[in-house]
């Protein structure tokens, strides 16, 4: 466990929550919003004896782990108690019929939930990790919600700085904050105050666009309930965040993944170890990580789609962000671009200077890009400060000159590093190496014998 120096940013966020009700945190990617809300939670719990019952309702990969293993990670959360309610319908009750503080529910379960505990819900304070979710005011989820907020006294918001383009995505967000006192008791009421019509034909508007200065009123009206924070506007930050999301495999991947890397492990033995067999042997498992390896025959075989589903995830949190995407193996870019193909982001893998220039000039969302061809010499700097690692490098000089391609001079906003990393798989061995820098090799090897061992051991 670590100890948890929060920065000033952090501990006026946390207070916030204490202080206001029924808030709306909105917080770019990177900021720490899952551990200010929990040391928010432990307060209000157990210093303030505030609150009973948390339910957090979040996207699918972040309800599997992010919670957990964030509590987990920070001492002054040890007596935190969290709980999953995953699974099927059996496992989702008897999670509930758990002893707990703060139970963790993915947001597609959120009709079962209410349904199951009807007019007895329990749950006083709640937590919408990626409110955006719940921004669609005729999905079944909001409705659902909407119908146990009277019985809710604390709830907390969770999403990224909204952009000109989401003002809309904001009506039924706040509604459930404070039942339509601040943006309009209906999204028509909404829409005729602070939009016009857009893109449409005779019968059928397609899109609204804001009147002038409608963001600042919109920004105005929500400002007591609400707390917008863009990572550039803190100067206390520091200029690199690295964010780390931890990707749990389910339990069919997670026994395909163990199957395929004892198999490819038990073909090297501990004692006679190459460079040669140690880099075929790692290729292998950072593949199997990221869910598909190629064959003896170089065809593809696809073992998992986890890291592929917590990327999207990550990209659902960018509200509109732009980022470049590290891949190391062409069938991962394959399977990104595939994953990608109707989320309507303007997505490239870069191929030419015209790429560089394109995303300079802010005409890419997404920008796929191989550490080993683009981590060198490119100027990407005015084009966004999102990096995702979904396909990690051992060769620490090939991470940080791709992270020099935003972090460098010219950038205006503090760059935020994603890495996407398998829990128990081989990411985790290669983090650990690039966070010693200088003891990369030696811990190739060792990590490397270690798995042999294990595997040795269990086979």
């Amino acid at each position: 466990m670590k100890d948890y120096t929060p920065y000033p940013y952090q501990e006026y966020m946390k207070n916030k929550i204490i202080e206001i009700p029924k808030i709306g945190c909105f917080l770019d990617m990177g900021l720490g919003k899952t551990v200010i809300t929990l040391t928010a939670i432990e307060e209000l719990k157990y210093d303030r004896w505030a609150i009973d019952k948390v339910l957090v309702i979040a996207p699918k990969k972040v309800a599997e782990d992010t919670w957990q293993h964030e509590a987990a990670k920070w001492s002054h959360l040890a007596d935190l108690r969290v709980v999953g309610v995953l699974g099927t319908a059996t496992r989702r009750i008897e999670a509930l019929n758990t002893p707990a503080d703060v139970y963790v529910i993915n947001r597609d379960n959120t009709c079962w939930l209410v349904n199951y505990y009807g007019f007895k819900w329990p749950f006083d304070t709640v937590v919408l990790d990626e409110s955006s979710s719940f921004k669609n005011h005729q999905s079944k989820r909001f409705r659902a919600l909407r119908t146990v907020c009277p019985k809710i006294k604390r709830l907390i918001e969770l999403t990224g700085t909204p952009r000109p383009k989401s003002y809309m995505d904001l009506w039924a967000q706040a509604y459930l904050l404070d039942e339509g006192a601040r943006l309009g008791r209906t999204i028509s009421v909404y829409r005729d105050i602070w939009f016009t019509p857009g893109r449409r034909n005779r019968t059928t508007i397609f899109e609204y666009d804001l009147k002038d200065g409608a963001d600042e009123d919109i920004n105005k009206a929500l400002s007591d309930i609400c707390v917008s924070m863009k990572a550039e506007d803190y100067l206390d930050l520091p200029d690199l965040i690295v964010h780390d999301v931890s990707v749990k495999l389910d339990e069919k991947a997670r026994r395909d993944y163990i199957r395929l890397e004892r198999d490819a492990v038990l073909q090297v033995e501990e004692d006679i170890v190459t460079a040669t067999s140690a880099a075929a042997l790692s290729g292998k498992l950072l593949q199997l990580c990221n869910g598909a390896i190629y064959d003896e025959d170089h065809n593809v075989v696809e073992v998992h789609d986890c890291k592929i589903e917590a990327f999207m995830e990550v990209v659902e949190q960018l509200h509109g962000e732009h980022a470049l995407v590290c891949y190391y193996y062409n069938h991962d870019r394959d399977r990104l671009m595939a994953a990608l193909k109707n989320s309507g982001l303007r997505v490239r893998v870069y191929a030419s200077a015209q790429d560089k220039n394109d995303w300079n000039e802010g005409v890419i969302d997404i920008l796929l890009i191989h550490p080993a061809s683009c981590g060198f010499g490119l100027n990407l700097q005015e084009g966004g400060h999102h990096i995702i690692w979904f396909g990690l490098t051992w060769n620490l000089e090939e991470y940080q000159q791709t992270i020099k391609r935003l972090h460098r001079n010219g950038q205006e906003k503090p760059v935020i590093v994603t890495r996407l990393i398998v829990e128990g798989g081989r990411d985790e061995d290669v983090i650990q190496s690039l966070d010693d820098k200088d003891k990369g090799q030696e811990l190739f090897l060792q990590s490397l014998k270690a798995r042999i061992e294990r595997a040795k051991e269990s086979g």
